[in-house]
């Protein structure tokens, strides 16, 4: 059970169901998990959304190597319902099931000869368990990925740290009759 719930509708402030209405008018199209916590407080839910946004919908990264890297920071952080959340766009996006899988068990997934997503695995990973990029993985990222491609990956581990700070302190729940995935 949730530690805490989200703000009731029938109790929204106007700024709440300002941001309420933003939320769903965009991409998202609700309001839900982490986000309906972040209500509570209007102005970070604004602020936070916006940037999860341009993270999800507008970053340089394509779909498929976003995905992969939220998968991995839902890993990382033991996030449920991150992981709930991002599996099934990171299946759409062309993510292979074996790689989804390797990341559920915390394995290292086999990438083959694909540069960009080993690249952007290893950073993602770096950069939640040693809090730094080494300079080589670094260079190598830099070359593989390019500045603002690796800026936006940057970003997106940081957007997803503060989404899995979240589901993790308030035991965000998963919605009813679903079964955790990482055990």
């Amino acid at each position: 059970m949730a530690r805490l719930a989200p703000p009731a509708p029938e109790t929204l402030t106007e700024d709440q169901r300002r941001v309420h209405e933003l939320i769903v008018s965009g991409p998202r199209g609700q309001v839900r998990g982490p986000l309906a916590i972040w209500l509570h407080r209007p102005k970070l839910a604004e602020r936070a959304q916006a940037l999860g946004a341009y993270c999800r919908y507008g970053s340089s990264l394509p779909p498929r190597l976003s995905e992969l890297a939220i998968l991995t920071m839902a890993r990382l952080w033991s996030a449920e319902y991150e992981w709930w959340a991002h599996k099934p766009p990171a299946e759409a996006a062309g993510l292979e099931p074996a790689i989804i899988e390797a990341l559920r068990t915390g394995a290292t997934p086999d990438f083959g000869t694909d540069a960009e997503a080993s690249v952007v695995h290893r950073v993602v990973r770096e950069l939640t368990e040693k809090r730094t990029l080494t300079r080589p993985l670094y260079d190598e990222a830099q070359a593989t990925l390019g500045d603002g491609r690796l800026v936006d990956l940057v970003g997106l581990c940081g957007y997803y740290t503060l989404i899995s700070m979240t589901i993790n302190a308030f035991d965000v729940d998963l919605p009813e009759g679903t079964e955790p995935a990482l055990g």
